[in-house]
């Protein structure tokens, strides 16, 4: 992936940490509103910065202007700060970590999704060379790019600024989840071929199948098994949810796929609308359920939980239909849900969508 930096209309406002009512950093792209914790800004931010020839300097970060592209930092404690124009550096770190905030006093941090959003990224120099690093996300401005290097699997990020004139070309890598989803069942010739293999697929470890869904990163898995050191009864995949690494609902799609059930891309996959009829809207609503294809007396349905194929199974017995589960993430069954309500126009299934679905009604494959 590859960013080509373009001017914004809006500039970034300035950051005085000396004075009242100042800005302090921009918020990361997935940041939900008061989902970061509130920063201070009356007092000077430790920081590094990396000067345009490698060279780092520690001090504290006391004014940020962009627009006039100066910093003015402090070297010592109580000494006077220095002006440091844009151009003289590469990058500027702040050292304290800026945690996800709390829901309730005492609510366990809200971590974000690393396997979603954390990514390479490298950046290369006008001069030569490059800076490299990981990143949950980045926010463009005209001075330049605010990078958030994830910390604490996702409980806090640490921030970076480059500025413009240090940027040539800034490439991004695929996130776990990314990397994951090129593996998964795109299309019907491949959807059939893994209902066969299903059959006699051998049982995954649950760490392998947490990566073929791109739930968690290697990294992740890696820390807590050192963790556990080989003598914990708690399963690996439960040790995960309790530390709020990984949602519940994902461990129970990890343990249907681990069981070798297939897991079918819907960002890709080409859903036939005719086959999406056969179930109910209220059925498919209820049980987060999206019917694919059908072939013979089969109907085909992604599900992101086992659990609900039982009931579906009886509602189709009626239409002499065999429900056969294969598994979808539950944010992209949502997204291909809303996606069927758009193609199938304003009729009376769009009663009973929720309007949550309707405002995520962009990204999956059309429906053919």
């Amino acid at each position: 992936m590859k960013l080509e930096i373009t001017p914004l209309s809006t500039p970034l406002p300035t950051l005085m940490l000396d004075d009242v009512g100042t800005w302090v950093w921009p918020q990361p792209p997935f940041a939900r509103h008061h989902m970061m914790a509130p920063l201070e800004s009356d007092v000077a931010q430790p920081c590094q910065v990396e000067t345009s020839n490698g060279d780092t300097v520690d001090g504290a970060l006391v004014q940020f202007d962009a627009d006039a592209g100066v910093l003015r930092l402090r070297l010592s404690s109580g000494g006077d700060a220095l002006s440091l124009p844009f151009a003289n550096f590469r990058r500027l770190t702040l050292s304290t970590p800026w945690p996800v905030a709390r829901r309730a006093p005492d609510a366990p941090v809200e971590r974000v999704p690393t396997a979603e959003q954390e990514r390479n990224y490298r950046i290369e120099l006008p001069t030569g060379g490059h800076l490299a690093g990981r990143t949950m996300g980045h926010v463009q401005r005209d001075c330049g790019l605010f990078i958030f290097a994830p910390l604490d699997d996702g409980a806090a990020v640490q921030r970076v600024f480059v500025p413009r004139a240090a940027i040539g070309t800034v490439h991004f890598g695929k996130s776990a989840e990314e990397h994951a989803a090129e593996h998964w069942v795109a299309t019907i010739d491949e959807l059939f071929v893994a209902l066969v293999a299903q059959k006699t697929a051998p049982i995954k470890p649950i760490g392998d199948s947490l990566l073929d869904l791109g739930f968690v990163t290697r990294g992740v898995i890696e820390r807590i098994v050192s963790e556990q050191g080989g003598a914990s009864e708690v399963p690996l995949g439960e040790a995960l949810v309790a530390k709020g690494l990984l949602e519940r609902a994902d461990l129970q799609t990890a343990l249907a796929h681990k069981m070798g059930y297939p897991l079918v891309d819907l960002t890709r996959f080409p859903v036939d609308a005719q086959a999406a009829r056969k179930l109910s809207r209220k059925a498919m609503i209820e049980h987060n359920a999206l019917p694919l294809i059908q072939h013979g007396d089969e109907l085909i349905v992604a599900v992101d939980d086992l659990a609900r194929v039982p009931r579906l199974q009886a509602l189709q017995a009626v239409a002499g239909l065999k429900v056969v589960p294969v598994l979808a993430s539950r944010g992209r069954i949502a997204l291909a849900l809303a996606a069927l309500l758009q193609h199938m126009g304003t009729d009376r299934w769009s009663d009973n969508v929720p309007q949550q679905l309707k405002a995520l009604s962009t990204g999956p494959a059309p429906l053919r």
